[in-house]
């Protein structure tokens, strides 16, 4: 009996050892990393995509994202959030990140975009204009100042001389354009390429004073990251042709 307990927890120690081992290969396989990219609410659909792409070109790699407004994206890089990439909607979001001394070199841009207006579908309100946006008793929806959309749209109106009042300022782009589909508000300013994703849900409705605030889009590696080469690598393949083609047809200008 005493011969079996023994060679019993010989076997039960031998295969601890062996899950051990073969552990590293069922969860953590060669080649196995996983990459955390930050990056602007607005990219959501069109990094997904290129996340997936990355992928399925990087056998073993899985990219996590984590989508939010930039300034609260910057919020949690300075306060220590772990992250491999960051992808801002502005240049001053980028610049506080690279003012921290959070980037790993010189960021690099890759995308711009402009603002547009978007009502209920069918715009029941018939909004034609900036300035109709200014209408007493018009529900509208801006983002809020501190994130790219909201300075975007600051710079509209400082250009325009038309002044918004909103019903709410929001903290990403997406949450205004959720107000204006959810019927919470009459009409919202949001980016073209917004517009353009959600479809017939809403009504876009260009306006000429958008071009003098056209927001530029940077990407940067940080620099407290254990992946470095593999970040430089998605970097490399989010601003390249296939990047690129992916945010051309999602409505992103070239930077």
């Amino acid at each position: 009996m005493k011969t079996r307990v023994v060679v019993a927890a010989s076997a039960a120690i031998a295969c601890a050892f062996a899950l051990t081992s073969c552990g590293s290969n069922d969860s953590t396989e060669a080649g196995a990393e996983t990459l955390t990219v930050f990056a602007a609410a607005s990219l959501q659909n069109t990094f997904t995509e290129i996340g997936e792409q990355f992928e399925a070109a990087n056998p073993g790699v899985t990219v996590e994202f984590s989508f939010a407004g930039s300034s609260s994206l910057v919020t949690q890089l300075v306060e220590g959030a772990p992250a491999d990439v960051f992808a801002a909607a502005d240049t001053k979001t980028m610049g506080d990140v690279v003012d921290a001394g959070l980037a790993a070199g010189e960021p690099g841009d890759f995308a711009t975009n402009v603002l547009t207006i978007v009502t209920e579908s069918g715009n029941p309100e018939n909004i034609t204009s900036l300035e109709d946006l200014t209408r007493e008793g018009l529900s509208v929806v801006v983002c809020a100042p501190q994130v790219p959309c909201g300075a975007a749209t600051e710079r509209v109106e400082e250009s325009s001389g038309a002044t918004l009042t909103p019903v709410s300022e929001e903290s990403s782009v997406t949450d205004v354009l959720g107000k204006v589909t959810s019927g919470q508000a009459d009409a919202g300013l949001v980016y073209v390429t917004d517009a353009k994703d959600a479809g017939e849900s809403v009504t876009a409705i260009p306006f000429p004073e958008s071009a003098g605030a056209v927001n530029t889009y940077p990407i940067a590696r940080l620099a407290d990251t254990d992946n470095a080469e593999l970040a430089a690598e998605f970097v490399d393949f989010a601003t390249g042709e296939q990047g690129r083609a992916i945010l051309a047809e999602a409505g992103f200008g070239a930077p």
